[in-house]
């Protein structure tokens, strides 16, 4: 910012003219904390729908943004979610508070030289929670800006992972990218909730927190709502894998005291309030902790503790935080490389080991070993070797597609000592994609991808699949940075290992549509699904069991030229692997253990042939027994 003095015939000027408009510039919300771009999200409450800009002006209930493409917009402040509402509050207090000091002044964007001709500034501290995760910098990538601090990790402790698991779903841990627009932030100024949320029976989805160590933690109860504490589904340090192998705690990580200290907070909940670990009955501070699982200090600074029993760590968010698809948001996102398996019934993992890019985890099976293998190679693939507890040896490769999760080995795989990899400006974000021929990535902005009709992760309800009417899904997605010409869609699943089918294809979206109603026709350009046809391909999973599927949504900077009319998944990601300027995904799930409506005749009509055939066959040979010549 740049802090103008106003001569005193300036001001009466501006005291006749009545109360201007305060400006300020706001530090890139999702780039380097150096970086002079002005950007964050804001989230309005009643639409549930987001904003990407820079706070410009607010004046009574008014307050002006310039969104990313350099438009600038007016709405009222009472529109905004809580904590968006507090941050206005508090930055112009700060302006207020620097009037006071200094006499009265104009607090304007900055324009020096030195931003003009591109250079970063150095003058931004680290704050203090920079404090409690640099025991763990080498691995970690730390920065901030005026409202979040941000951690970029690979997602992987130090200490073996799985050991002790009881109830495993054949999961294992794999690096996630954490990192760039993808990497986890805590507010700097976490706001109290008018209305705390409680994680008991909510938010059973994301996580909650995040260990100090880069490893975020989910909420102690799974997804089902069980104590995964209590099920045997966590290893010895409260951690296992998610669907998408990706590892986080379930449990306050309470042995990372031996690293930070006593008393030091061992993680952070998303509402920005650190967590500590197991309370010190004798201590002279000591005091109750409420519903939420914390307290106030001396200070009046209110903090969380580690427990022994349920809730284990903070029962809640005393602090004020947005919840969408029954988690908090945003907070990054997992990326699974294969599919997700089932439950391995009475299996135990015994050991895990990590040697450079070869990992190996061992279980028993009733008595029986077993052994898995896995080594992730440079291009992003990973080659898994399954020696199964009957004795058989079976291997699988996979292979990171574009719409998914890239990042190169050396970024998150780091030296041969268990733990002591060191990340460098090379790590890219969850957004980073490998291109036609894998080569290594680019950190693309990312695209939020929603559906009114199901959050992230859930069911997909019946009428937009094979069992029901089979109509297209509602899609709505965040406009894309400046320059997008228009945007493309594809819906896509991967059955197995190196397959792709792709059920819906949409290229030269209008770049001024961001969302597709139920049932879309006419708005963009239809490509071939894997049917040969044009249209909506509605799923229809062989056989039961969850199976997940993508819609990936492009924002491309020109049209892009096809050389025949019949373009597919394949023809349209080589062509806009050079002019993607950003893209995002959401994923979700279908289950197909039910018969759908369409098969209710025929298996009816099937089954009374069958009962008819039964019947005449038992009536002839009763009619046979009864004969006089039998």
């Amino acid at each position: 910012m740049i802090v103008r003095f106003l001569t005193p015939m300036v001001v009466s000027l501006a005291l006749l003219n009545g109360p201007a408009n305060v400006y300020v510039h706001e530090r890139g919300h999702h780039g380097n904390s150096t970086d002079a771009k002005a950007s964050r999200t804001w989230t309005i409450a009643s639409e549930g729908a987001d904003l990407h800009g820079s706070f410009v002006a607010a004046s009574g209930n008014q307050v002006q943004l310039r969104r990313d493409d350099g438009e600038l917009t007016t709405f009222a402040i009472d529109r905004l979610v809580g904590s968006d509402q507090a941050w206005i509050d508090a930055r112009l207090r700060e302006i207020k508070r620097l009037n006071r000091q200094q006499g009265i002044q104009l607090v304007a964007q900055n324009h020096s030289h030195r931003a003009a001709a591109g250079a970063k500034s150095n003058d931004t501290p680290m704050p203090l929670i920079g404090e409690h995760f640099n025991p763990f910098a080498q691995k970690l990538q730390l920065r901030s800006d005026h409202d979040y601090f941000y951690v970029g990790s690979n997602g992987l402790p130090d200490h073996p992972m799985m050991i002790g698991i009881r109830a495993w779903q054949q999961q294992v841990p794999i690096p996630q990218s954490y990192f760039g627009n993808n990497a986890w932030r805590i507010p700097l100024h976490p706001q109290p909730a008018k209305q705390p949320l409680s994680t008991k029976n909510d938010f059973l989805r994301g996580a909650i927190a995040l260990a100090v160590n880069g490893v975020p933690i989910f909420n102690p109860l799974n997804n089902r709502g069980d104590d995964a504490f209590l099920f045997g589904e966590l290893d010895e340090y409260g951690g296992h894998c998610g669907r998408a192998d990706d590892y986080h705690y379930h449990l306050a990580p309470v042995h990372l005291e031996e690293i930070t200290g006593k008393g030091n907070p061992i993680a952070y909940a998303l509402d920005g309030y650190p967590i500590l670990g197991y309370q010190d009955e004798k201590a002279t501070d000591f005091a109750p902790l409420d519903k939420l699982g914390g307290h106030k200090d001396a200070s009046g600074e209110y903090h969380y503790h580690a427990t022994k029993t349920y809730p284990y760590l903070n029962g809640g968010f005393y602090g004020e935080v947005t919840k969408r698809g029954g988690q908090v948001d945003p907070q990054p996102r997992a990326e699974p490389l294969r599919p997700a398996l089932e439950p391995l019934r009475d299996a135990t993992i015994t050991g895990f080991s990590k040697t450079d890019n070869r990992f190996q985890l061992n279980y028993d099976l009733s008595g029986r070993k077993g052994v898995i293998t896995y080594v992730i190679k440079n291009d992003g693939s990973v080659n898994f070797t399954y020696q199964e507890p009957s004795g058989k040896t079976r291997t699988e490769s996979y292979r990171r597609r574009r719409g998914e999760t890239y990042v190169p080995l050396s970024s998150v795989l780091g030296s041969s000592s268990f733990g002591s990899s060191a990340f460098g400006s090379s790590a890219l974000g969850s957004n980073a994609d490998a291109n036609a021929n894998e080569s290594p990535a680019t950190d693309l902005p990312r695209l939020i991808v929603t559906s009114p009709a199901f959050a992230a992760g859930d069911e997909m309800p019946i009428e937009f699949t094979g069992d029901g009417s089979g109509e297209s899904p509602p899609v709505a997605w965040t406009k894309g940075p400046a320059g997008t010409q228009c945007y493309a869609l594809n819906l896509w699943h991967t059955p197995g290992p190196g397959d792709v089918k792709s059920y819906w294809l949409l290229y030269d979206i209008p770049a001024d549509v961001t969302s597709l109603p139920q049932d879309a026709r006419g708005i963009g350009i239809a490509g071939y699904n894997d049917k040969g046809r044009t249209d909506y391909d509605p799923m229809r999973s062989k056989g039961p069991g969850v199976k997940e599927y993508h819609i990936t949504v492009f924002a491309l900077s020109e049209k892009p030229n096809f050389p025949t009319a019949k373009v597919t998944r394949d023809e349209l990601l080589q062509r806009i692997s050079d002019i993607t300027l950003a893209q995002g995904t959401l994923s979700y799930q279908y289950t197909r253990s039910r018969i759908g409506p369409w098969l209710i005749i025929p298996v009816a009509g099937i089954a009374i042939f069958i009962a008819f055939i039964t019947w005449f066959r038992s009536k002839k040979r009763a009619s046979h027994v009864d004969s006089p010549l039998a």
